[in-house]
């Protein structure tokens, strides 16, 4: 009874070492709201051209630092919105494979996957990181998009084809691999562009390889960082408020491809490239250097 009444008298003598319901509350409600943030930022960025990553980065300086492994998943929920989106397209190529045209295709998404899975692999194997500062990603929003409004005239010289060729697929791997290592260049932005600039013209079809290439891609990334998790052990990742982001991801995702998918049809992509010069310019003007 002793140590009970000394116990209690302690409390009394330091209310702090008490539970704070209420602010345990507005921690948790706090969270949410930012993990629901995260989620739709990514949803809605990852197939605009004005790069996920990048803007991840930026969001999680005020939101708070996520792990890499976050990162890659609520990508893989975007990617998803994908694959029910062009559900019906990727059923044709799996059943279609007898087809000389729908092998051809598959082969081509195979090869610009591959390049891409084997160089993005050495360059993680080289130590290449992503930056911790919002100056470089600022950097390559503002470069990105003067280069996309380039890309957009020369493109537009382009005859009007929507065939894939080998030089397309390769090239688009290539892309992949150059917007995985610098943030804020915009993958769905360097492999849309790269494929209509090496003879694809047709901003739908361009479009649409370079959407179908990001599914093994992205899936491929997402695995390979949630096994690297697992290995240690996976006991620092909250997976309750990842599978949060990746629901509000996925969704969004799905509503923002849809609408660009529809936007495309009869403009141009020079309102992101705006946007994206826009941004760089305002992060490197109101942000202190070295954030």
């Amino acid at each position: 009874m002793r140590s009970r009444d000394c116990r209690r008298s302690t409390d009394l003598a330091y209310p702090s070492r008490l539970p704070q319901p209420d602010d345990q509350g507005k921690t948790h409600v706090g969270e949410l709201v930012n993990l629901i943030l995260l989620g739709v930022i990514e949803g809605v960025t990852e197939f605009l051209p004005i790069s996920s990553t990048g803007h991840l980065l930026i969001a999680e300086h005020w939101l708070g630092h996520r792990s890499e492994v976050f990162n890659v998943v609520i990508q893989a929920g975007a990617i998803l919105a994908v694959v029910l989106i062009y559900w019906r397209r990727l059923w044709e190529l799996a059943t279609g494979l007898g087809d000389p045209k729908n092998r051809d295709y598959a082969l081509k998404l195979a090869v610009a996957f591959l390049i891409t899975a084997v160089l993005g692999f050495l360059a993680t194997k080289l130590g290449f990181e992503l930056p911790k500062t919002i100056t470089p990603v600022a950097w390559a929003l503002i470069v990105g998009g003067v280069w996309m409004i380039g890309a957009e005239m020369l493109a537009a010289r382009q005859p009007e084809r929507s065939d894939i060729t080998w030089r397309v697929a390769i090239l688009v791997g290539l892309a992949q691999v150059v917007a995985g290592i610098f943030p804020g260049t915009s993958r769905s932005a360097a492999t849309i562009f790269v494929a209509m600039l090496a003879g694809t013209g047709n901003r739908a079809a361009a479009t649409e390889f370079a959407f179908l290439v990001g599914i093994p891609t992205m899936f491929a990334a997402s695995g390979y960082e949630l096994m690297k998790a697992m290995k240690a052990g996976g006991a620092h990742e909250d997976w309750s408020g990842l599978a949060i982001a990746f629901v509000v991801s996925l969704v969004t995702a799905f509503v923002a491809v849809k609408w660009l998918l529809g936007y495309i049809r009869t403009h141009r992509f020079t309102a992101f490239a705006i946007y994206r010069i826009a941004l760089g310019i305002a992060l490197l003007v109101f942000l202190p250097a070295g954030i």
